[in-house]
């Protein structure tokens, strides 16, 4: 019997409570919305639920206006990967805003891949 392709469905995107970077529990959806008010700690992002791919591995990467780093370098795209825990997996991407604020305002591009090919995008405008 051939293995059964994932499937993969935005959940919810949008602003989120404050997330629990230890804990397995996805933050809990605010407003639903790819205009975000931004303000100092403002959780925003999406959740992807992703069915049948335990054992599979997602790649993401987060676009951001351009900010710099300590020595005044200017950040590249945050980018990761992460593996599916089970056949019925909640996966959430997302950000939180720091200061300083101004730098942060604009574009958001999040985009997670599955073996080569966009599973899930999203453009976010913090403003």
């Amino acid at each position: 019997m051939a293995k059964r392709r994932p499937t993969f469905k935005i959940y919810s995107y949008g602003e989120y409570a404050e997330w629990d970077r230890t804990s397995k529990n996805i933050p809990k959806i605010l407003e639903f919305s790819t205009e975000i008010d931004a303000k100092i700690g403002t959780e925003f992002g999406y959740v992807l639920h992703i069915k049948n791919g335990k054992g599979e591995k997602l790649d993401f990467q987060i676009d951001h206006p351009p900010f710099t780093d300590e020595e005044g370098n200017i950040r590249p795209p945050f980018t990761g990967e992460q593996f599916i825990r089970t056949n019925d997996f909640e996966f959430y991407l997302g950000d939180c805003i720091w200061e300083p604020l101004e730098d942060k305002l604009g574009k958001w591009e999040l985009t997670t891949w599955y073996k080569g090919q966009v599973v899930a995008h999203k453009i976010f405008n913090l403003k």
